[in-house]
């Protein structure tokens, strides 16, 4: 086990990398704890649900809205759920961000231990603190900011994650590395998806390594007035494209990547070499680099889109492979951009 401790501006969070789920009581008194997990993870793995008094969630995407949440709370109230209470959530990032978002509001805020089940949430979902639910087609509309006590790695949960599952939190690690870590990048051309699936120390490195990465853009701007806008590389058309044709989060994201790769060599001279040398690495880890999408209806939704103020849109650009770059593009550029 290999814990560390980051401070935040409010509280001070337990980082454990190789943790064991099977030791939560470590971290919390047993009788306080509440597990919250979905369908797939417990049927996945229910011999490690039976100490633990759980809350049990549908599984996906169209399940993150505010009536599963306040499903959660109902559930907390009917288990008499204190402020001595701690909430535990075990799964992806519907899970964790639901969870999170449970935690923050109810009696006004409990003790939070997310244990992230998937590649993707263990890199990025439950990661930084933001937590929500979506509206609808609008992702991650209602949430707040609220950081768990304790995010602990268990990797054991990944020898269950389906395959499409992996690549699919590739997506996220890519961003990490066009944004913030060329050598990453590069080192990731040397791999493949069953590189890591089949060696557990190669994947435990490299989700610390994305951990790190995200910790230090979050600590530098935690509540995203500035840098941790980094993070939405991809995500822009990624969300608006996400729920309204079904996607991945992660297969969403890439094509959003793709997208955001076009417009940097459109306006803000990005290579063509480097934009295609991305376009590479997306596919070589099975992730989708374009859809055929109505315009106009993924306009509808980009223009509700939070990173959207008076200037026009947030957008995140790359100067060069591992150089993000926080840019806006006006309304009616962006708006011709996506026409092209």
């Amino acid at each position: 086990m290999n814990a560390e401790q980051i401070k935040f501006s409010n509280k001070t969070v337990d980082v454990v990398f190789d943790g064991s789920f099977d030791e939560l009581d470590t971290w919390a008194p047993a009788a306080s704890i509440i597990v919250v997990t979905d369908e797939n993870v417990f049927n996945a793995q229910p011999h490690r649900f039976k100490s633990h008094k759980t809350i049990l969630v549908p599984a996906g995407e169209s399940h993150k809205q505010q009536q599963t949440v306040d499903t959660i709370i109902a559930e907390l109230l009917a288990m008499q759920a204190d402020k001595q209470s701690v909430l535990v959530g075990v799964g992806g990032g519907v899970v964790t961000d639901m969870t999170g978002y449970a935690a923050s509001i109810y009696k006004r805020g409990i003790r939070l231990i997310q244990v992230p089940t998937s590649l993707l949430a263990m890199v990025d979902a439950a990661v930084g603190g933001k937590n929500g639910v979506d509206v609808g087609p609008y992702k991650n509309m209602v949430g707040t900011i609220y950081q768990p006590d304790v995010l602990l790695y268990d990797y054991s949960f990944l020898e269950t994650l389906p395959a499409v599952e992996w690549v699919n939190g590739f997506a996220e690690i890519i961003k990490h590395a066009c944004i913030k870590d060329a050598a990453m990048f590069a080192f990731l051309q040397q791999k493949t998806p069953t590189d890591f699936i089949r060696d557990r120390s190669l994947i435990a490195s490299l989700v610390e390594q994305n951990v790190k990465i995200k910790l230090s853009v979050v600590l530098s701007d935690e509540f995203e007035t500035g840098d941790r806008k980094l993070l939405n590389f991809g995500h822009t058309i990624g969300h608006a494209i996400e729920n309204s044709y079904d996607l991945s989060h992660g297969f969403a994201v890439s094509i959003g990547m793709a997208e955001a790769l076009r417009i940097s060599e459109a306006i803000n001279g990005f290579q063509s070499a480097d934009r295609l040398s991305v376009l590479q690495l997306l596919e070589q880890y099975g992730l989708p680099t374009h859809i055929n999408y109505d315009p106009e209806k993924i306009w509808e939704l980009l223009v509700l889109d939070k990173k959207r103020n008076a200037a026009g849109m947030g957008y995140i650009l790359l100067d060069a492979i591992g150089k993000g770059k926080v840019s806006t593009i006006p309304l009616p550029q962006l708006n011709d951009l996506l026409n092209q």
